[in-house]
């Protein structure tokens, strides 16, 4: 047995055997804090959540022009000093509200379109602080995948083979990869400020430190010490492999980030000639299928990270 003075203590030539680890520590954090200096202060806030059904009570209640006579209305009632005014625009307006909300004709002409145009809003907005994450090269590239993706749609509907319908559709998948696009480039981006934060290199001197450690010292060190050293190797073989599970998947979102910007040019060489919609739609949904694979990888990446 021996006493736990002895148990913590370390004489010149076993210091010799551990890497700096304070240093190490220090570098790392460095990097860090030389990353974030660098880049725009952000504020974590909860994502605001656009709702999946449009809200027709609200379109028929809050919009300027029932808003506008309402208030008119009761404004004359108090200049008046007239109630019944107050309560037959009251009435009126409970009327106009139950039935307005429940029309088919004014749900089609005038509130679908309203909720239409705060979708596309709301997705502006939040493209646009996804934008924002990105260095200037990713933003420029952005911009020119926006272009491009106008052209198409120009080019689509200059094309009598696109009907009404199945143009909208069509449109939609388009918005849908560069909102793709813009989500693979700002996980890139994070994914690179993270591996450019640790020193791989200090890893890989650690990794062969305490490989050779263990090696060389079977039988000849306290069993306890060598239990330590063995989880220390075991655990910087997980960082390792961590590592380049990040990178595979860095390899494979490029890919497919170079491919989205590659279709859309060949689709804008082809829209003009094309027969069908099928051609388009056939193209747009192999994209759709890539994107939704890379996410699936994403999911797993993200895990990794939190073991990190």
């Amino acid at each position: 047995m021996f006493s736990v003075a002895k148990s913590f203590e370390m004489n010149s030539s076993q210091k010799q055997r551990f890497p700096n680890q304070r240093q190490t520590a220090q570098t790392d954090n460095r990097a860090l804090q030389e990353i974030h200096s660098s880049e725009n202060p952000v504020i974590e806030t909860p994502e605001e959540k656009f709702p999946d059904k449009p809200s027709y009570l609200k379109y028929t209640f809050a919009n300027p022009y029932n808003l506008t006579l309402l208030g008119g209305a009761l404004i004359a009632s108090v200049l008046t000093l007239n109630p019944l005014i107050a309560v037959a625009a009251l009435g009126l307006e409970g009327l106009w509200v139950l039935h307005g909300s429940q029309s088919r004709f004014m749900q089609r002409m005038l509130w679908d379109p309203m909720y239409e145009k705060e979708r596309l809003e709301y997705e502006q907005r939040r493209r646009m602080e996804q934008v924002e994450k990105l260095g200037q090269g990713g933003q420029d590239r952005v911009m020119q995948l926006v272009e491009k993706e106008k052209q198409i749609q120009q080019l689509a509907m200059q094309n009598p083979s696109f009907t009404g319908d199945l143009l909208r559709s069509e449109i939609a998948k388009t918005h849908n990869l560069v909102n793709a696009f813009i989500d693979l480039a700002v996980t890139c981006s994070r994914y690179e400020n993270y591996l450019a934060s640790i020193n791989v290199n200090q890893i890989e001197m650690t990794r062969a430190h305490w490989q050779q450690f263990v090696e060389a010292n079977v039988g000849k060190v306290d069993a306890i010490e060598m239990d330590i050293a063995k989880k220390n190797l075991a655990i910087i073989n997980k960082r390792i492999e961590r590592v380049a599970e990040i990178r595979r998947y860095l390899k494979i979102a490029y890919g497919q980030i170079n491919l989205i910007e590659n279709s859309f040019q060949l689709l804008a060489d082809q829209i003009v000639t094309m027969q069908s919609p099928n051609e388009l739609s056939g193209q747009l949904d192999e994209l759709l299928d890539g994107v939704e694979s890379i996410k699936e990888t994403a999911k797993e990446t993200e895990q990794i990270l939190r073991t990190l």
